[in-house]
C-alpha cells in the first residue's frame, strides 16, 4: 500500500496543528459558528443530531492492520465504542466531542490517516474497486491511478472551493464493483485496439434528490492524460457550475442542462489546452506509484490443499459461508474473503473496537496485514490460502462477522438514518433490522437469490436508494416516518435509476411490503436463474403495482 513520504507526513502534521488552533478559538469565541463550519468540514467534521459526526477517509478503501487498530482505539478513547463503515469506503465516528477532534486527527497523522476533504465543497476521497490488485477479472491493478489521483486532489487550491462536492471513482475490470455511474466522474480503465492502456470517462453522475447516470464523455483516454482531463472538466465545472442554489449545484445538473455534447466540447478545448503540461504522467511517475502496490510472496504450495475440500463436505454451516462469501482470487490457492458486517441485531457498517482490534489480528495472520472496506459497507480480507479459510471462519464466528449473506437481502446498504442524522427524515436502522427479523432465514434468502436493497433517510440518498434493485427512502409526512419504494435500480456495468411504485408506504408496513414484492418475484420469474433486477426488467412495473397497492387495483 502506499506509504507517505516526508512531505506527506509533514502536510497532515500541518493541518492536524492548523485545525487545533482553529477548533479552540472557535471553542473561546473568537471564530463564529459561521467561520467555522467551512473549516470544520474541511476536516470532515459534521454537527449532527445528537453529537459531532467525524469522517476519517481511507483511500480507495484499504486499510492495514495498524491502521485498523488506530481507528479501534479512537472508537475506544473518544467514541462509544464501535465506528461505522459508509458507502464511501470512510469511516464515521458518531459521537466525538467537540473538542477531542483535533487529538483523533493528531493520533490518526500518526499511522498515515487523515479527515482531510471528507466533507465539503471539493473532491472527496477517491473510490474503488474493494478487490483491487486480487480479483481475477482485473485488467490491471486501479489503485495507483487511484492514488495518483489523490495526490492529484488534495489541498489543490483551485478546486477547494467548488460549488458542490464532488466524488470520482475507478474501476478496472469485467464488472463495475465501484458504481463508477453515479459518480461526478466515473474512470474505466481499459485497452485499445492497439494494446494501449487508457481511460473511459464518465461523467455527471450521482445520486441525492436528483439522481442520474453518469454519460460516457470520452471511449479512450490515453493513460499520461488522467490528470489533465480531469483538471479540464473540473476546472469547467469550477466556473459554470451553479452556486446560487445548493441543489442545483452538482455537476450533474451541469451536464444535463448543458447537454454532454456542449459540455463535452468546453472540456476538450480547455483540456487540448493544458495536455503537454506538468499533469501529463511520466513513466518514472506511474512506475513509482505502482511499486507501491506490489505483489505479496505468495504461497506456491497453495493449490495443492486438500483440507478445504475435505471440510466442505464435512461442515454444512462452512459451506454455506464459503458459497456467499467468498469471491475467486487471481492466484490459485486463495480467496477473496467477505466480513459481513450486516449481522442480526447491528446496524449495517458498525464495527465495534474489539471486532477491529480482533479484524486487525485476522488481518496480520491470514492477509497480509491488510483489509478493504467495500461501499456495499462491508470488509474483506483479499489474500486469503485456501487453507487458512476454516480457521478463519471460526473465528469470523466467534466476532459475528461471518453471516452468509454476502448480496442476499439482509446484506442492506443503510445510512445511519433518524438515529443520528441531522438530515435524516426517518428511520433507517431499526428498518433495516425488521427486514432483517423477516428474512433471516438463509434457505429462503438462497431461494431468492441475489436482490441489493438500498435504504436512505432522506433525499440525499447515502444509502444509494435510487440504485437499488428495490430502494427505500424514507419521508416525511406531517411528523410521520413513510416510505417511498423504487424497483430494477443497478449501480453496475447497467446502471440505472429505480422506478418509484406509488405512493409511499407507512413505517408499520415497510417490512411486509418488500414481503410482497419478493413473493412477486419469485412467483413470476422463469426459473431459479432469473434474477430479481432481470426480471422486473422483463415483466415491468404494473404486476408489482397491483400486488403492492391491491385497493387501486
Amino acid at each position: 500500500m502506499y506509504r507517505y513520504n516526508q512531505q506527506d507526513q509533514a502536510g497532515v502534521d500541518a493541518r492536524v496543528a492548523e485545525f487545533r488552533d482553529q477548533t479552540a478559538r472557535y471553542l473561546a469565541g473568537s471564530l463564529s459558528a459561521d467561520e467555522f463550519r467551512h473549516l470544520r468540514l474541511r476536516n470532515g467534521l459534521y454537527v449532527q443530531r445528537f453529537a459531532p459526526m467525524l469522517r476519517v477517509s481511507i483511500p480507495y478503501g484499504l486499510l492495514s492492520s495498524k491502521q485498523m487498530r488506530m481507528l479501534a482505539h479512537i472508537a475506544r478513547k473518544y467514541d462509544k465504542g464501535y465506528g461505522h463503515f459508509t458507502t464511501r469506503q470512510n469511516i464515521q465516528y458518531n459521537w466525538p466531542k467537540l473538542e477531542t477532534v483535533p487529538d483523533i486527527l493528531a493520533d490518526l497523522a500518526t499511522v498515515e490517516m487523515h479527515a482531510i476533504q471528507t466533507s465539503g465543497n471539493c473532491i472527496r476521497n477517491i473510490t474503488s474497486d474493494p478487490l483491487a490488485g486480487a480479483a481475477r477479472d482485473e485488467l490491471v491493478d486501479p489503485r495507483p491511478y487511484c492514488e495518483l489521483t489523490r495526490h492529484w486532489a488534495t489541498f489543490h487550491p483551485e478546486f477547494n472551493w467548488l460549488p458542490r462536492k464532488f466524488k470520482l471513482a475507478f474501476s478496472a475490470t469485467t464488472s463495475d464493483r465501484a458504481a463508477t455511474r453515479v459518480h461526478d466522474i466515473g474512470i474505466h480503465i481499459v485497452r485499445n485496439a492497439a494494446g494501449e492502456l487508457g481511460y473511459e470517462v464518465y461523467v455527471g453522475g450521482g445520486l441525492g434528490r436528483t439522481p442520474i447516470i453518469g454519460q460516457k464523455i470520452r471511449d479512450f483516454l490515453p493513460e499520461a492524460d488522467l490528470l489533465s482531463y480531469c483538471e479540464a472538466i473540473l476546472r469547467i465545472y469550477n466556473l459554470l457550475g451553479r452556486r446560487d442554489n445548493i441543489y442545483k449545484a452538482r455537476i450533474k445538473i451541469l451536464v444535463k442542462e448543458m447537454g454532454l455534447a456542449a459540455f463535452a466540447e468546453q472540456v476538450e478545448a480547455e483540456w487540448q489546452r493544458i495536455k503537454d503540461g506538468p499533469l501529463k504522467l511520466q513513466a518514472g511517475q506511474l512506475e513509482a506509484m505502482k511499486a507501491h502496490f506490489g505483489s505479496f510472496h505468495y504461497d506456491a504450495s497453495a493449490a495443492a490443499d486438500q483440507s478445504y475440500a475435505q471440510r466442505l463436505e464435512r461442515d454444512s454451516a462452512f459451506a454455506a459461508w464459503t458459497k456467499r462469501n467468498l469471491q475467486p482470487h487471481r492466484v490459485d490457492g486463495y480467496h477473496l474473503v467477505f466480513l459481513s458486517l450486516k449481522a442480526r441485531g447491528v446496524a449495517p457498517g458498525d464495527v465495534d473496537a474489539a471486532q477491529m482490534d480482533a479484524i486487525a489480528d485476522l488481518a496480520d495472520r491470514y492477509s497480509f496485514g491488510e483489509l478493504r472496506a467495500t461501499h456495499n459497507q462491508n470488509l474483506v480480507l483479499a489474500d486469503v490460502r485456501q487453507q487458512d479459510l476454516y480457521p478463519l471462519w471460526q473465528e469470523l464466528v466467534r466476532l459475528n462477522l461471518a453471516t452468509p449473506n454476502i448480496g442476499l437481502l439482509t446484506d442492506v446498504i443503510c445510512c445511519p438514518g433518524l438515529d443520528f442524522c441531522s438530515l435524516s427524515n426517518a428511520s433507517s436502522i431499526a428498518v433495516a433490522e425488521e427486514i432483517f427479523d423477516r428474512f433471516e432465514s438463509l434457505d429462503y434468502q438462497h431461494d431468492i437469490g441475489e436482490i441489493k436493497l438500498n435504504m436512505s433517510g432522506c433525499m440525499n440518498g447515502c444509502g444509494h436508494h435510487s440504485v437499488g434493485h428495490i430502494g427505500v427512502l424514507g419521508v416525511d409526512k406531517k411528523g410521520e416516518e413513510w416510505y417511498q419504494i423504487t424497483l430494477g435500480g443497478s449501480s453496475g456495468n447497467d446502471a440505472s435509476l429505480g422506478d418509484r411504485t406509488g405512493p409511499s408506504v407507512e413505517r408499520a408496513h415497510i417490512a411486509d411490503a418488500i414481503q410482497t414484492l419478493v413473493e412477486t418475484y419469485l412467483e413470476l420469474r422463469l426459473n431459479e436463474d432469473e434474477s430479481f433486477l432481470d426480471c422486473y426488467r422483463r415483466v415491468g412495473m404494473p404486476a408489482y403495482k397491483r400486488r403492492l397497492y391491491p385497493e387501486a387495483a
